[in-house]
């Protein structure tokens, strides 16, 4: 049995509010520790979107209540609210900036929009840009302009990865997180998958961008899942929204990759817990870990998984690596496919939450 520390996602969609048909805290959450994951960040762009204190104030009430694994609530940052948000930084794991294509209505149109969200929002707090091809030069030097750090979200192409490869050359505090979809999946899998299903943002690449991403995985600061479920009704229909749900098979492709050769254990580890802990300024889980077996094969069977939507775009393929058990905070959480902490275990790792619990053993990243 292999022992790994928790697995933190720094990029998951909960959908509450507002869509809870497709997902809410408790099966989100569920869906973490079923694939090894101690803590996820929830993106904001829900309905409503978490752009102000009562949207915030409402979802962090939801996760309270529901969260089964530890979490941290992103805001979202809208054309016009650049003061506002940037004043609730303590209450939220950080700040989201779209920039591109998206699903919602938090997609930033006008560049003083974005410079006002990199002046405002406070250095020490991690900014998150979901940005590519143009969009991303353009936050970089913003960014740069501004003295501050920014983490890039979803990177899926060649160019964009070789963009951020020259930035942190010239020194500049960028990180960016890679999807396992993205590494394991290309525009060749989308007759397979089916057009609706394989309807993701950023779309599935070429097999040079894919190949790019591997290449340059030590550029990589982190893997993140980009679980963003839809039910298969909406998938499968005249209109299907875009995401993959991804808690549950992101570890063992990993695991896979590790047996293949395609990396080492220790990159894994970089990239699943050390790497989301630092750039996001995460506590250490005291007294919590994985128990995983290494060398168990399995496929993926959608109806088989914690998740609500109930299927994977990695369906039938069999993947090397099966969570046994997770120990979260000295409480034994998963075992066996069963899910054993309660709604309501979790706990808000932001910073202001924290502090009112006035600390309760968390120690800061090394």
């Amino acid at each position: 049995m292999l022992r790994l520390p928790g697995l933190i996602d720094p990029h998951v969609h909960l959908r509450e509010p507002g869509a809870i048909h497709k997902e809410d805290f408790e099966s989100g959450t569920a869906a973490a520790l079923a694939g090894g994951f101690t803590a996820v960040l929830a993106m904001p762009n829900t309905d409503p979107p978490l752009t102000d204190a009562l949207s915030l104030a409402r979802a962090q009430a939801a996760a309270r209540s529901k969260a089964r694994c530890d979490y941290g609530l992103y805001l979202g940052g809208a054309e016009d609210n650049a003061p506002q948000v940037a004043g609730l930084a303590p209450s939220a794991c950080g700040l989201k900036l779209y920039l591109d294509q998206t699903y919602g209505p938090l997609r930033l149109v006008e560049t003083t929009a974005v410079w006002a969200h990199l002046r405002a929002w406070p250095k020490d707090r991690p900014l998150a840009a979901h940005a590519g091809g143009r969009s991303l030069a353009m936050v970089l030097l913003l960014a740069a302009l501004e003295g501050r750090s920014v983490h890039v979200c979803h990177v899926s192409r060649r160019e964009e990865i070789l963009l951020i490869r020259a930035a942190k050359e010239k020194g500049l505090p960028v990180t960016c997180e890679v999807t396992p979809h993205h590494l394991f999946l290309t525009q060749a899998d989308v007759p397979l998958l089916g057009s609706g299903r394989a309807e993701v943002r950023p779309r599935l690449a070429t097999e040079q961008d894919r190949q790019a991403l591997w290449e340059n995985l030590k550029v990589v600061d982190c893997i993140a899942t980009d679980h963003a479920p839809h039910t298969l009704a909406e998938k499968d229909g005249p209109q299907p929204p875009p995401g993959f749900p991804g808690l549950e098979t992101a570890l063992a492709l990993m695991l896979t990759a590790v047996a293949e050769g395609r990396l080492s254990q220790e990159a894994m580890l970089r990239l699943m817990h050390s790497g989301p802990r630092c750039i996001f300024g995460l506590p250490e889980q005291e007294e919590t870990w994985l128990e995983v077996d290494p060398d168990v094969q399995w496929e993926v069977r959608g109806e088989a998984l914690q998740t609500r939507c109930r299927w994977s775009p990695f369906e039938g393929m069999r993947l090397r690596g099966r969570v046994r058990r997770v120990t979260l905070r000295g409480r034994l959480a998963f075992e066996d496919g069963e899910v054993l902490a309660p709604p309501g275990f979790g706990r808000d790792l932001s910073p202001a939450a924290r502090e009112q619990r006035g600390g309760e053993g968390e120690r800061g990243p090394t």
